[in-house]
């Protein structure tokens, strides 16, 4: 699993780059200052989440940890929803999205939780 959560890392990791440049250049002019603020925290929690799932990844190196992959996948899932529905929400301006996006948040807390179960119990 450790190649899996690095190669997510890194496409989180390229597309947040991409989609940061997108939102500062594309987007600037077509969306309001409010909704591109959206789009830039959609941004920023997907990159602190690539690096958090780097870290899952290199923790499993050459060894099997459940914990450790039940983080990585609550990090993974939380950025399709987090980070998802805020940019489905910036790009739309469908207010209800934002009613998804705590889903997402709650997965990353649970990410972060076993992520510390994990490195405790050792």
């Amino acid at each position: 699993m450790s190649r899996l959560w690095l190669s997510l890392a890194a496409v989180y990791g390229l597309t947040g780059v991409l989609l940061g440049a997108f939102g500062a250049h594309a987007l600037r002019a077509r969306l309001s200052p409010d909704l591109l603020a959206v789009w830039k925290t959609a941004v920023e929690y997907q990159f602190y989440h690539a690096f958090a799932l780097a870290l899952v990844g290199l923790l499993l190196r050459g060894a099997a940890d459940r914990a450790l992959d039940v983080s990585g996948l609550c990090f993974a899932a939380g950025v399709v929803v987090f980070s998802g529905s805020l940019y489905a929400l910036a790009l739309s301006n469908v207010r209800v999205l934002g009613a998804i996006t705590p889903i997402g948040g709650l997965l990353f807390i649970a990410g972060w939780s076993v992520l510390l179960y994990a490195l405790t119990r050792r």
